[in-house]
């Protein structure tokens, strides 16, 4: 993993809210707190059930999350447009991450299960819901690396379809940041190796119309409650393009760093089209 990222421009500034835009704030937050609550409460009770009887295996709790997820997003107004075919079976896809939206946005898709840094699963809100939702979480300690992987190998074995962020931070959304190889490793373990497929993932968000291109990205240090609340105020999101590419088998691969450097050319491939529609 790597630390966060900064841009050697400022964010933009905030768009001073008034009082249209405060009620706007909270008609989306109120239903959205509401749902993610009701969601969160029943994929407690059905794991409390889930659990004993299948263990690492999820079979009814991850079709939840796509449906809230879906109702998040409908009451933001955020329109998602996908491209290509989304990845079948037992296998991971990787993405170039933007935004804390990408939750949302990733899993309202397809169930998958994020991998991502330990801090996550501190944070208000969302550590809940990435625990919840069985999200791996992995520490930028290199003495950890072999649990780690094992625990990768483990969740494809149970075939959970993984998605995680190669470069390791969110980013203004504008540019795909070099793709970090270590967590490749796990997809060459020899249990999974021939059975593993990978594809890669191209997420582009459209700012609103007007709005400064960089709205939606979430970098340095900025914090979660502005960035939320702009984007619930604003009356008229943008979008946000997903584009899955072909997915390609790990054992056509040398090893982690070759994988790694085609999955970062499809992304950025994908990236800059979309950008360029703009």
């Amino acid at each position: 993993m790597s630390p966060t990222w900064n841009s050697s421009e400022p964010p933009p500034d905030p768009v001073r809210l008034g009082w249209r835009d405060w009620l706007r704030v909270i008609l989306r937050a109120v239903p959205i707190v509401a749902i993610l609550g009701l969601g969160l409460a029943l994929m407690g009770l059905i794991r409390l059930l889930e659990r004993p009887l299948f263990g690492v295996d999820r079979p009814w709790t991850p079709h939840i999350t796509p449906v809230v997820c879906r109702m998040v997003l409908r009451i933001m107004g955020l329109t998602v447009r996908t491209e290509g075919t989304r990845l079948q079976g037992r296998g991971a896809i990787v993405a170039n991450h933007a935004t804390w939206l990408d939750i949302f946005v990733l899993n309202s898709r397809k169930t998958v299960y994020f991998v991502s840094k330990a801090e996550v699963a501190g944070w208000p809100g969302i550590g809940l819901l990435a625990r919840a939702t069985g999200t791996v979480f992995i520490t930028r300690d290199p003495r950890a690396a072999k649990a780690q992987a094992a625990q990768l190998r483990e969740r494809l074995l149970h075939g959970h379809r993984l998605l995680f962020f190669p470069e390791g931070t969110s980013t203004d959304g504008l540019r795909v940041l070099p793709f970090k190889t270590t967590l490749f490793a796990a997809f060459f373990d020899a249990e999974v190796v021939h059975e593993m497929r990978v594809q890669a993932l191209s997420v582009v968000y459209h700012a609103p119309e007007g709005r400064d291109a960089r709205f939606y990205g979430w970098w340095g240090d900025m914090d979660f409650g502005p960035s939320l609340v702009q984007v619930l105020a604003t009356r008229h999101q943008g979008s946000v393009e997903l584009v899955y590419h072909l997915p390609v088998r790990v054992d056509d691969y040398a090893n982690r760093k070759s994988l790694a450097a085609h999955l970062e050319t499809q992304v950025r491939d994908g990236h800059a089209r979309c950008l360029d529609r703009d």
